[in-house]
C-alpha cells in the first residue's frame, strides 16, 4: 500500500470519527422530517423523491406548508432558497479546497455537504497553508458519506412509519431538541451567539406570520446579525492578555 493510500485512509477515518458524535441528533432530525413529509399529505413516492433530491431538512419543512396550502411554485422555491442561502456562503468558503476538480465532481460534493460538514471541515482546515490536498478531500469524504447515508436511512424510515405515528406525539418538540443538540456545541464565538439570539428572537415574534414566513425572517435576521457582529469584531483591536496590560500599566507608572 502506497503512502498516499495510507494517508487517504487515515484522513477518511478521521472525518468519520469526527462526524459520528453528531449523527444521533441529525438522525432524529431526519426521522422527524420524514414523518412530517407523509403527515403533510404527500404520497410515499413524492416524499422519497423530495428527501433524496433536496437533502435539506430545513428547506423541506419550510416548503411543506406552502405546498399544502397551494402556494405558487415561485414562492415555494423562493422560501427554500432563502432558508438555504447559507450554502452559498459555505460553497464560496470551500471553493479554494476543491476548485481543481471538474464541475461535475464539485456539484456532487456540494450536494452531499451540509451544515455539520462545513463546520467540521473548516474547524480542521480553515488555517491550512495548502488548500486542495489529498488528505483534505478524503477527510471531507469521510464526513459527507456517513452523514448522507444516515440522513437518508432515517428519513426513509420516517416516511414509511409516518402513517402509523399517533397525532398526539410531540414530534415538533423532538425536532427542536435534536436541533439544539446540533447547534449548541457549535456556538464558540460571540458572532455565532449573537446570530443565534437574533434568529431566535425573530422566530419568536414571527410565529404569527402566514406560510411559516417567520422561519424566513429568522434566517435573514440571524445572517444579518452574524455578519454585523463579525465585522465589528474585526474592526476592534485584539485585547491583550491581562498580565500584559498589568505590565504595561506598571511600566507607565515607573516611567
Amino acid at each position: 500500500m502506497s503512502r498516499f493510500d495510507v494517508q487517504a485512509r487515515r484522513s477518511f477515518y478521521t472525518g468519520l470519527r469526527d462526524v459520528l458524535p453528531t449523527m444521533v441528533a441529525t438522525s432524529v432530525w431526519a426521522l422527524v422530517t420524514g414523518i412530517a413529509l407523509v403527515k403533510s399529505g404527500l404520497t410515499v413516492g413524492m416524499s422519497v423523491l423530495m428527501t433524496v433530491l433536496v437533502y435539506a431538512g430545513s428547506a423541506q419543512l419550510t416548503a411543506l406548508p406552502l405546498i399544502v396550502s397551494g402556494a405558487p411554485l415561485w414562492l415555494v422555491f423562493a422560501a427554500a432558497c432563502v432558508v438555504n442561502i447559507r450554502f452559498v456562503i459555505f460553497g464560496a468558503a470551500l471553493h479554494p479546497y476543491f476548485r481543481h476538480f471538474s464541475r461535475r465532481r464539485r456539484l456532487l460534493l456540494g450536494y452531499l455537504s451540509g451544515d455539520i460538514v462545513f463546520v467540521l471541515f473548516m474547524q480542521r482546515y480553515a488555517d491550512a497553508r495548502d488548500k486542495g490536498t489529498r488528505d483534505q478531500l478524503w477527510y471531507f469524504v469521510g464526513v459527507i458519506v456517513p452523514g448522507w447515508l444516515s440522513w437518508q436511512a432515517c428519513s426513509l424510515l420516517g416516511i414509511y412509519m409516518g402513517s402509523g405515528v399517533p397525532a398526539s406525539w410531540s414530534l415538533d418538540y423532538a425536532a427542536i431538541l435534536a436541533l439544539l443538540a446540533i447547534i449548541i456545541p457549535l456556538i464558540t464565538t460571540r458572532p455565532m451567539a449573537i446570530s443565534l439570539c437574533a434568529a431566535a428572537v425573530a422566530a419568536w415574534f414571527g410565529q404569527g406570520l402566514p406560510l411559516r414566513l417567520g422561519l424566513v425572517a429568522a434566517v435573514i435576521a440571524g445572517v444579518a446579525a452574524g455578519v454585523a457582529a463579525e465585522r465589528q469584531a474585526r474592526k476592534r483591536p485584539p485585547a491583550r492578555p491581562r498580565w500584559r496590560r498589568r505590565i504595561a500599566a506598571l511600566l507607565r507608572r515607573l516611567g
